[in-house]
Formats: structure tokens, sequence, C-alpha cells
């Protein structure tokens, strides 16, 4: 499972939304997610990537937060690029003004979104339109579900 996790952070560690798409304790994702604006520092803002001993950061400034995903070191550096991209493109398509409130507020959207793009820890290779559309679609058993709600709130 090359891809372990995506989140986007603030650039003092605080981690505003997180998905793990690999068998790995919460904890561990926090310490990760949290320890990476370290990484990164004041240093070279053309470099996209940043190896641990462990794993790799890819990641994508997106107003002043960051998107990360966190990476096997033995992955394809160059699909995660891509997959990075087409998530950074995902975000705009849910919060409108990037910031910490309204990435908090659109936070299932957005995790909903990455979803579609990462699955069991791969890469799907769907567009933008096509995940825009998967998550439109409406849901028999979710309407079913809606309405047995609201004839209990009538009773």
């Amino acid at each position: 499972m090359p891809v372990i996790a995506a989140g986007i952070v603030n650039k003092q560690g605080k981690i505003l939304i997180s998905r793990q798409f690999a068998d790995i304790s919460r904890i561990r994702i926090e310490g990760l997610l949290s320890a990476f604006p370290k990484l990164i520092g004041t240093g070279n803002k053309q470099c996209t990537f940043v190896e641990t001993g462990s794993v790799r950061y890819v990641y994508q400034p997106i107003e002043n937060l960051l998107l990360v995903l966190v990476t096997t070191k033995n992955s394809n550096i160059v699909e995660d690029l891509a997959t990075l991209r087409l998530m950074g493109q995902l975000v705009p398509e849910y919060v409108q003004t990037i910031d910490e409130e309204n990435v908090s507020a659109k936070a299932f959207e957005v995790l909903f979104a990455f979803d579609e793009v990462v699955v069991g820890g791969h890469r799907e290779h769907n567009t933008i339109e096509n995940i825009l559309t998967y998550l439109e679609m409406q849901s028999h058993e979710e309407e079913v579900a809606r309405e047995e709600k609201r004839q209990q709130e009538e009773l």
C-alpha cells in the first residue's frame, strides 16, 4: 500500500482533516502529520517531497495550508504527485475559501472525495469530473433511510 494517509495541516502542524488508507494507528498518523511542517521548515520551496527514515511526504501548499500525502518510501513518486495534484484540484471544489474554518466545515465532503481518489492505498484512475459525478449520485438506500427517519420524527 503505497499511500498511507492524506491530510490538510496548517503550517504550525495542526491537523485539520486526515484520512488514512492503511492499517496504522491514529496516534502514529497524528505524529507523522504534526511533525511534517517542521521537516519542510523554510527551506527550498521548489521541492514537493520530503523523505524520513520510514515514510515519504509529498505535499502541496493550498493558500496558507498544506495538503500532505504520506506514502511509503518505495512508492512511485510520479504517481504520488499525480494523486496529490488530483486531490489538490478537488479541495477547491468543496471549499470555496480555503482557510482552517472552511476546511473543517467541509471536512466530510473533502474526505469523501479523497476516498474516491485512493482506494485500498492505491490511486484509482479517475478524473475530477468522474469523482464529482460519483459524489453527486443519489442512493436509493439513502433516500429510504431519510424517509424512515423523517417518519419516525413525525411520530
